[in-house]
């Protein structure tokens, strides 16, 4: 019993409800025109997301999850409702956003220092000032020895962690990932989430993930929303109660397993395994 109040005590000291709030989410819908005819992707979503939370987002395929994260990063408009960053209504793609897809979109002809600072670049920034801080977070993500190398001699974690570091280079508040570590093998997905955890810690950033695997979204998450089938809306938001730094062999706790059991139970109950 008293590693389990522990466990309580923690959860609270780290609860996203004494955070400010930075994202609000309001009503949001999206649905898109087609020739065959409208096409539902999100019905009203309603989301807080606060400064320095790590949220993570499960969901069936095809129920708007990449939808949202588009819509948060001001790449398309929405149909209905709104979002505020700050207080502020998104309208096109906010400075203070970081993108990771699930492929890492390096340039081939680029060097993996030359990739990083691409958004430095594009937005018009200091070099000088931006320089350093690439230099710094390739150094944080262990490829100071690669800097120089081209994408196709780099690994794919290697070249996910390369992504990574060119959506954080600008210093964004936010960082938005689809699924970056969906094409990874096993092992290499297991340490990309020990290294996202300690970046998230190092940073500070606000990160929303979305994530076809349950276990990842509880071990990475403050919180996971659960969406429904398309046209998508939140079905459900569980707050994470274990500890940081997390070890891979919390996955084998009874918490960790019996949150993954409650989330998992939205997909069976419709049919769907994520």
């Amino acid at each position: 019993m008293a590693g389990t109040n522990a466990l309580r005590v923690i959860a609270r000291e780290e609860s996203p409800s004494v955070r400010q709030r930075l994202i609000e989410i309001r009503g949001l819908t999206k649905t898109y025109r087609t020739r065959d005819g409208d096409v539902p992707s999100l019905k009203p979503v309603d989301l807080d997301i606060h400064d320095g939370e790590f949220i993570s987002v499960v969901g069936p395929s095809g129920c708007g999850k990449s939808t949202l994260l588009k819509l948060l990063a001001g790449l398309i408009p929405a149909s209905s409702g709104e979002i505020l960053i700050e207080g502020k209504p998104v309208k096109g793609p906010p400075d203070d956003v970081g993108i990771v897809f699930q492929s890492p979109v390096l340039l081939a002809w680029r060097t993996v220092l030359r990739n990083v600072m691409m958004p430095v670049e594009v937005r018009g920034l200091d070099r000088a000032t931006h320089l350093q801080r690439a230099r710094q977070l390739l150094a944080t993500a262990g490829l100071t020895d690669f800097e120089n190398k081209y994408p196709w001699q780099l690994s794919g974690g290697m070249q996910q962690r390369t992504a990574i570091c060119r959506a954080l280079v600008h210093d964004p508040k936010i960082v938005l990932m689809d699924e970056p570590f969906g094409a990874l093998d096993a092992m290499t997905r297991e340490k990309m989430n020990l290294e996202l955890q300690r970046i998230h810690f190092e940073t500070k950033k606000t990160i929303f993930l979305i994530t076809h695997s349950i276990p990842e979204a509880i071990f990475l998450g403050d919180r996971v929303v659960v969406m429904t089938d398309r046209p998508g809306s939140v079905a459900a938001i569980y707050d994470v109660p274990l500890p940081r730094p997390r070890a891979l062999e919390m996955m084998g706790t009874p918490a960790f397993s019996e949150l993954a059991q409650t989330i998992r139970a939205h997909f069976y109950a419709r049919g769907h395994i994520d």
